[in-house]
């Protein structure tokens, strides 16, 4: 029974609607965290739980006017995304992460445009976007398992310098495919309204996020402003540079990331991440929960098929893309041959862009768009930390250990040597 039977007082349904969305997330995470699976996966589930298919607790019109917390979220995303572009850092690693990591999102991508374009005959648009998601990463999964058996050597260092980089790709590529979208969409207009107007704004908008990571050096020192006003400082300028984007009605995600690229590589402290990263959690709770809640049960039929083929072209398209890449860079046959096994997990981002997409598509494949992401999301989730698990062993950085040559219980029992009695 939804809360809007039984309460009419509007602020009292907000506030027991965000009390729900909550607290079942939180449950839902001691559930998942004894399956060991991601945070994330038990967000999606407890959306679904509470949704309008099954239980509907939320009044539909509260999620539906909840889309800012969508726009938050992936503020925050593309922010901490930017981080990870620190040119210091790309210039000890050398071109070669940055080819494969071009080589395993791109080629992922390609391949899932083309297979839906094909195989399915879908638009156009729905392929690419389909395709740009598909690009993304989750690194949380492959990230918690190498600290799990605390790996290290080559290979890990290789994993982790590739997701680092993972999502930013695909939030390039998302973005211009929305941007290339948004200038075919216009139908009667001029070359400059339909096509150099969109990519105007979206420079405009790297512009002012780079402008804002540069001010936000500038007025966040750590010896000048207590964390508190740091944070506030953060949430000041990604909420205006976010309202800007939306007003033009273009993604704010290359603007956000700008912003944390360039806030980072002016001299700016990692602990800004890290503060913000502790502020984020119940934002991206609710985030995911909404997801779950806009999830199309009846819409898991139509994509049935779709899914699969999805969830295993990507998968087909990461590996591939990933031995091409460390082929052509040279990188050691254990790498080249088990690299894309450990980049198999797609959550967060990819949910972010898929609620992106929805709004660039019309109803019915915009829903199947986000059908697709958010059911793949939890498949990729439940068996991306084994894959890991797997690379790990097959590549040689993780051994199993050996059996011992006599175990214990047939070993001669050998009793301690009695001392003699004195007479």
């Amino acid at each position: 029974m939804a809360l809007s039977q039984l309460i009419s007082s509007e602020s009292a349904l907000v506030l027991l609607s965000l009390a729900i969305m909550l607290g079942a997330g939180f449950l839902a995470t001691r559930v998942t965290k004894k399956l060991h699976l991601p945070n994330v996966t038990g967000y999606l589930l407890a959306g679904i739980v509470i949704g309008p298919y099954l239980l509907n607790l939320i009044p539909p019109i509260i999620f539906e006017r909840m889309e800012f917390v969508t726009d938050l979220a992936l503020a925050f995303i593309a922010f901490g995304v930017g981080r990870y572009f620190k040119f210091s850092d790309l210039r000890r690693s050398g071109t070669g992460i940055l080819v494969i990591t071009l080589s395993e999102s791109l080629l992922a991508g390609v391949l899932i445009a083309v297979v839906m374009r094909l195989l399915f005959g879908y638009s156009v648009a729905f392929s690419l976007l389909l395709g740009a998601i598909g690009c993304a990463t989750a690194p949380a999964s492959t990230i918690m398992t190498i600290r799990q058996y605390k790996a290290k050597g080559e290979f890990v260092n290789t994993i982790l310098q590739v997701v680092s980089l993972d999502d930013a790709v695909a939030l390039l590529a998302f973005s211009a495919v929305a941007a290339y979208l948004n200038a075919a969409g216009g139908a009667g207009g001029t070359l400059a309204r339909d096509v150099l107007l969109p990519v105007l704004y979206q420079l405009c908008a790297v512009a002012v996020g780079a402008a804002g990571g540069w001010l936000l050096h500038l007025i966040a020192d750590p010896e000048r402003r207590s964390a508190e006003h740091r944070l506030t400082l953060v949430l000041i300028l990604l909420l205006s540079l976010t309202g800007f984007c939306t007003a033009l009605n273009i993604s704010p995600l290359l603007g956000c990331m700008a912003m944390g690229t360039v806030y980072i590589n002016v001299g700016g402290s990692k602990k800004l991440f890290k503060m913000t990263a502790r502020f984020t959690p119940p934002i991206l709770l609710l985030f995911f929960v909404l997801s779950g809640m806009r999830l199309s049960l009846p819409a898991l039929r139509s994509a049935g098929v779709v899914g699969v083929v999805y969830f295993f072209v990507r998968i087909l398209g990461k590996y591939l893309g990933a031995w091409t890449g460390c082929r052509l860079t040279g990188a050691p046959g254990p790498v080249r041959r088990w690299l894309g096994l450990a980049l198999i997990p797609q959550a967060g981002v990819s949910i972010g862009l898929a609620v992106l997409g929805q709004r660039l598509l019309p109803d019915e494949t915009g829903a199947l768009l986000a059908t697709i992401i958010l059911s793949s999301g939890v498949l990729y989730e439940m068996v991306g930390p084994a894959c890991a698990k797997a690379s790990l062993f097959l590549s040689g950085t993780l051994r199993r250990p050996r059996a011992k040559r006599q175990s214990d219980a047939c070993r001669p029992l050998r009793l301690p040597a009695r001392k003699p009695h004195a007479d």
